[in-house]
């Protein structure tokens, strides 16, 4: 290995991790102009929900598609046209028509699953074993950061005055210059020969067969799915109301807390892949982590709620579901190395179809709520979460089952 080859691999990861945190930024950017959206399109916030939520109908199918041409023709030749995707998305959205809206979230989620496969991929390549969980982990911080700044620094630029169709645009414009910027700066990679030409596509479907065909390519995707649904559900979906409603806080201090969960994730995605560099092992960091993220969540449904008034509860909570990301580095051990791609791609598509199908189930189980004070509220949302827990708990069991695949174990 050169000594200029670090330098060169690191920085292809950082433009493919740029990359992720800008299409994280434009799958949460919505959440902060919900009226003008509403006005735009001339449908209720319901409808605005429909057309936003559109972004995942492209994100999970797409995410084998990544995968698998990734593996097939490298990553210059492949992620730069996910970006311009995202982009072309970006600018149908600012149009104002409803059709061109709804496929242009779409597009954007199609594009935006090319994103974090391709930084893994990169990873896998270009990286030692020694520091891929650490490197993943690096490269979920920059979504939870784009995921943060598609609110808190989104929402200050439209009420600056910047009117939502010209965002997008810009928004669109970016994605293409992001697209450019990949295209040039990438290294280039030579195809693999055995999949050129008709038996391309067998070749492709011969991939996710031998990746899914894999019984720890399905424990990875369930694991990675039971540690994240806590947080997305519990805690970034519901968290505002079920704090209002359960545990009589005001709006702000509600929305502050559960502020702190994507800073949890910031924090605990690098350090938990760290530690488990560190550990030369991925199972005791996962046993950790869901351990952890356990004890939180039992507390906040069930423990005492005067802690709940600090950020103390929803950072813990976002560092311990970190551990959710280690079962991408598994996946990628557990396969091929000419299936990497493939592998991100299959645990990024269980991960989320796991947790898109779970969010309807606890969002009916809730719409109910009980007519009273906050007791009988609190008695609602605790019998709707506490299938979180079970969740979790049925992660620990699963990891039992799960091969180590550290560097460590390989030396033994």
């Amino acid at each position: 290995m050169s000594s200029k080859l670090p330098v060169a691999a690191i920085g292809a990861w950082l433009l493919v991790a740029v990359y992720y945190f800008f299409q994280y930024a434009l799958r949460s950017a919505p959440s902060v102009m919900i009226p003008e959206l509403t006005g735009a399109f001339g449908v209720n916030a319901l409808g605005v929900s429909a057309i936003v939520g559109m972004f995942y109908y492209g994100y999970s199918p797409f995410s084998l598609v990544a995968g698998t041409s990734i593996d097939r023709f490298g990553a210059k030749r492949v992620i730069p046209i996910g970006a311009a995707v995202v982009g072309i998305g970006a600018l149908l959205f600012g149009t104002g028509n409803v059709t061109l809206a709804n496929i242009g979230r779409f597009l954007q989620g199609a594009g935006g699953a090319f994103a974090l496969i391709g930084a893994v991929y990169l990873i896998t390549k270009n990286f030692p074993a020694s520091v891929a969980a650490s490197l993943i982990g690096a490269t979920q911080m920059f979504g939870m950061a784009g995921g943060s700044a598609g609110q808190f620094l989104v929402g200050p630029i439209v009420k600056s005055g910047i009117s939502w169709d010209r965002f997008w645009i810009y928004a669109g414009c970016l994605g293409l210059i992001i697209s450019g910027v990949l295209l040039v700066l990438l290294p280039r990679e030579t195809p693999k020969s055995s999949w050129v030409g008709s038996g391309a596509f067998s070749a492709l479907l011969r991939s996710l067969g031998r990746v899914f065909r894999n019984p720890q390519s399905i424990l990875c995707g369930f694991i990675s799915g039971l540690l994240f649904i806590p947080t997305t559900i519990l805690g970034m979906t519901w968290g505002v109301r079920f704090l209002q409603e359960a545990r009589g806080r005001e709006f702000e201090a509600a929305v502050t807390l559960a502020a702190s969960i994507p800073l949890g994730w910031m924090i605990g995605c690098p350090l938990l892949g760290f530690i488990s560099d560190r550990l030369g092992r991925r199972k005791p960091v996962i046993f950790g982590g869901s351990l952890m993220l356990l004890a939180v969540v039992t507390w906040v449904l069930f423990g005492n709620p005067e802690i709940l008034r600090g950020h103390t509860v929803g950072i813990l909570m976002g560092i311990a579901s970190g551990a959710a990301m280690l079962p991408y580095t598994v996946i990628k051990e557990a396969n091929p190395p000419e299936l990497g791609g493939t592998a991100t791609g299959v645990v990024n598509f269980l991960n989320f179809t796991f947790s898109a199908l779970l969010g309807p189930v606890f969002g009916a189980r809730l719409m109910e709520m009980p007519e009273g004070d906050t007791s009988l509220a609190l008695a609602h949302y605790q019998a709707g979460f506490q299938p979180l827990l079970y969740g979790i708990v049925l992660a620990l069991i699963l990891t039992v089952f799960l091969k180590e695949t550290g560097p460590a174990s390989r030396k033994t």
